[in-house]
Parts: C-alpha cells; sequence; structure tokens
C-alpha cells in the first residue's frame, strides 16, 4: 500500500472506523447525528499455535502490526526467523497465527506474556524489570535530513491520515526518507500499534530501515524509542512529548529524538547532528 492509499480493512464485518448516532450541542440547539468513531477489537497473536498475547487495536494493517510487534519487542533476533503471518477470522474474532523458527520459540515461551495488551500500553504483561526496560544496542551512525524537510514531512503526513481524518482518535506513524518523501503511513488508536504497524509494513515490503526516519502523531515515551532502536532506525520524531526515561535510552543508543515537532518549532532532546 502507498502512503496515500485507504488502510486495508482486516475483516468485512468490521470496519477500521464506525457511523454511530450521536446527539451533539452545536450553535445553541441539540442536533441528532451520525458520529465516526475509531473500532477497537481484541487480537489475539498465537507463535506456533502456542497463545502469547491479546492486543487491543484497529482492525486493519493487522499482518503489518503482528510483523512489526514481534521484531520490535525482540520476540525475534531478526525478521528472518519469522516463517510466517495469517490473519484468522473463521471464528469471528481476530487472530494472527505467526510462526518462528524452533529453536526461538523455547525463548519464546520462557518470557511469555499472558496478559491483555491495552492501546495505552506498550509493556502491558512484561513479567521481569528486564523484560520490560531493554536496552538495545547503538543505532548506526550516519542520516541527516534538514528542519524545513522534516516541517514539509509534517504537513503531508496530516494529509494521509484518512482514518485519523473521519475519527479523529487515531495515532499514526510515518516512514519519512532522509530527502523528506513520506513513504508510507499506517493509523491506530493505540500509538504503539501504529509503529508495529510501520515498522512490519516496511519489514514485509523488504524495504531498509536505514534509508529514513519515522515520524509519530504520539509522545515519544520509552518504549516507542524502544521499539525504533532495537530496528535500529536512527531517528524519531514525536508530535508530542518525550519522557525522561524516552530521552535517555535515545541518548544511550545514539539515536535522535525530536519532540513538540510542529511547523513553527522543533526540539531536539539526543544527537541533534541527523537534523540539520
Amino acid at each position: 500500500m502507498t502512503a496515500g492509499t485507504q488502510p486495508t480493512v482486516a475483516a468485512p464485518q468490521v470496519a477500521a472506523v464506525a457511523s454511530l448516532p450521536v446527539r451533539r450541542w452545536r450553535a445553541g440547539t441539540w442536533q441528532e447525528a451520525v458520529d465516526s468513531v475509531a473500532a477497537e477489537v481484541p487480537v489475539a497473536l498465537s507463535y506456533n499455535s502456542i497463545p502469547h498475547v491479546v492486543m487491543m487495536a484497529t482492525p486493519c494493517d493487522l499482518e503489518d502490526m503482528g510483523v512489526g510487534f514481534t521484531v520490535s519487542e525482540s520476540l525475534v533476533a531478526d525478521y528472518s526467523e519469522l516463517r510466517d503471518v495469517q490473519l484468522d477470522t473463521s471464528s469471528g474474532a481476530f487472530e494472527l497465527r505467526l510462526s518462528v523458527a524452533g529453536s526461538r520459540l523455547g525463548e519464546m515461551l520462557q518470557r511469555r506474556r499472558n496478559l491483555t495488551g491495552r492501546t495505552g500500553c506498550g509493556v502491558c504483561g512484561a513479567e521481569t524489570i528486564e523484560d520490560a526496560i531493554r536496552r538495545p544496542p547503538p543505532v548506526a551512525a550516519g542520516g541527516e535530513t534538514s528542519r524545513e524537510r522534516l516541517v514539509a514531512a509534517l504537513r503531508r503526513m496530516r494529509e494521509l491520515q484518512p482514518l485519523g481524518a473521519l475519527a479523529g482518535s487515531l495515532h499514526a506513524a510515518a516512514w519519512v526518507a532522509w530527502e523528506g518523501e513520506v513513504q508510507l503511513v499506517r493509523e491506530d488508536v493505540g500509538r504503539h500499534n501504529a509503529l508495529d504497524k510501520l515498522i512490519g509494513a516496511r519489514l514485509r515490503r523488504g524495504d531498509s530501515l536505514a534509508d529514513g526516519y519515522v515520524m509519530v502523531t504520539s509522545r515519544a515515551s520509552y518504549e516507542m524509542v524502544q521499539k525504533a532502536a532495537t530496528l535500529g532506525i536512527r531517528m524519531l520524531v514525536a508530535v508530542s512529548a518525550p519522557t525522561a526515561l524516552g530521552v535517555e535510552l535515545a541518548r544511550d543508543c545514539g539515536l535522535t529524538l525530536v519532540g513538540f515537532a510542529r511547523d513553527e518549532q522543533q526540539v531536539v532532546y539526543s544527537h541533534p547532528q541527523r537534523l540539520l
């Protein structure tokens, strides 16, 4: 899917955005109206037929989310260890069935996550502090863009959020080339899911994770930085604020972290050499 096209809805019976009757106060009077609201459904992930976690997500681009989640959470060391991903809706529910190399499965079972992953949580179900607070290796040096190109990408990303334009409650994650082109956008009610969908889409398409950076409409919390750094992504630009732990990890990993990204301002919290 190109950046400007509508996301693929995962199952015909559940739309990514629902139309609901509402009563709205406007212009001094009550009005009966229809409002667009983002869908949120439970998505079960299993590996080699073993249940692992249930995530709440927007029902589109779910195969991308499964791949991105698996790699960004270091459940596998590399995308090549992921053999297959299939979305099964035959039961009326959303089930992502993933297959991994047998040698990796034993390690996954040791850190199995049984709790529901809520849309606002990136580390729900981690059993130990070590599972939740992982320290990825340093990202590679290199990569740079200009402030003007970044601002242009911000404006372009706003135009490439069809679900957000309808419902207004979805996060977006975009892949931006160093030259400034917004190449891919994914949306979800959960900011972590949107980022996982973006990562998964890049990996499934065979695209490089070195030829650009990630831009998100959310805050840059620790787990967002962690996911990016795990994939070797060298810059994360967030429309909202970072957290102190996110900044600390970005500095430790060599990742450039930009927060409060607006047309008129940007705040660089770590490794500013990539933003000219």
